[in-house]
């Protein structure tokens, strides 16, 4: 599968492949299993359905790598939307927003991360909810680990997210594990260099949960974020031999991605978060999807060419 995965993401970045599948006769069906829709609204009726399973949220308007400030204050002002649009429907409670830094900077000003960072989490604050920073390449974890530590000095519940495919990421998550640090552990969906990342499956997961152990450990609140089968009962075995109830943790799906599963485990008890996107810039975001689980390429292209 490694091949084809770096195919994929190689295809991620090619504007070529982006006109190709945008006009595709079929794309618009893939795109909205995965994808909740473009506008607010959109990502709200996603919220309410998902609710109605028991299940969370957290809110992603795609974008990233902005390198014009307009359309970096523009999806700043997208998500202060959003959070008000949440509080008015009493949608707080089940929903949280998670945040790129490059769809609020440009060219990695931290400084402007860090002031748009602040101002969608102090609207959060104010709406009874959560911010998480979403983690990208390896390139940027340094500088977005740096941001998450100096918002959390005034919004200590802003999450953190790692990703266990990186070598680093052991020290990081001793660095974040303490009690009340939100930290969202995933694998990881970029192309990475050996020398930064494990290329082997096996060691990820083995990462992965040595990863968990330190979190669960600390008493940090842990957010799985995995759809792995063979992940989530090891994951429920290891919080129940740390003595962690049902709420004292989380685990994280994507919208689309094993919706029975979700519903399986909110009602078996467990606290389950959808990751819903929405916006226009929907491709790159696709890309890394099928790229995380190849066996979706195939559902992919039967609904490109598809004209039912």
């Amino acid at each position: 599968m490694e091949p084809l995965r770096s195919l994929i993401l190689a295809a991620a970045d090619s504007e070529a492949i982006r006109r190709a599948v945008a006009t595709a006769p079929g794309t618009r069906r893939i795109v909205n299993r995965f994808v909740a829709g473009e506008s607010v609204p959109d990502a709200l009726r996603a919220v309410r359905a998902l609710a109605r399973d028991g299940l969370r949220a957290t809110l992603d308007h795609l974008g990233e790598n902005t390198s014009d400030p307009e359309v970096t204050e523009h999806t700043v002002r997208i998500y202060l939307r959003l959070l008000d649009a949440l509080r008015a429907e009493g949608l707080t409670a089940d929903a949280e927003v998670s945040v790129k830094l490059s769809a609020v900077t440009v060219g990695w000003d931290e400084e402007l991360a860090l002031r748009n960072i602040g101002r969608i989490c102090a609207a959060a604050d104010r709406c009874g909810t959560t911010v998480t920073v979403d983690m990208e390449d390896h390139t940027t974890t340094d500088a977005t680990l740096r941001v998450v530590g100096r918002v959390r000095e005034q919004y200590p519940s802003t999450g953190a997210v790692l990703q266990s495919y990186l070598r680093r990421t052991p020290d990081d998550t001793t660095a974040l594990a303490y009690p009340g640090s939100r930290v969202r552990l995933c694998k990881g969906a970029y192309a990475e260099p050996a020398e930064a990342a494990f290329p082997d499956a096996h060691e990820i997961d083995l990462g992965y949960v040595r990863c968990a152990n330190i979190l669960l450990e600390r008493g940090a609140y842990a957010m799985f974020a995995t759809h792995d089968p063979r992940l989530v009962p090891v994951l429920r075995e290891r919080a129940r031999s740390y003595g962690r109830e049902p709420g004292g943790h989380e685990y994280q799906m994507l919208y689309g991605v094993r919706p029975d599963e979700q519903r399986r485990l909110a009602a078996e008890g467990e606290t389950v978060r959808v990751y819903v996107p929405f916006g226009e810039q929907w491709y790159g975001y696709l890309m890394r999807r099928l790229a995380e689980r190849p066996a979706n390429t195939a559902l992919f292209l039967r609904a490109l060419v598809s004209r039912s």
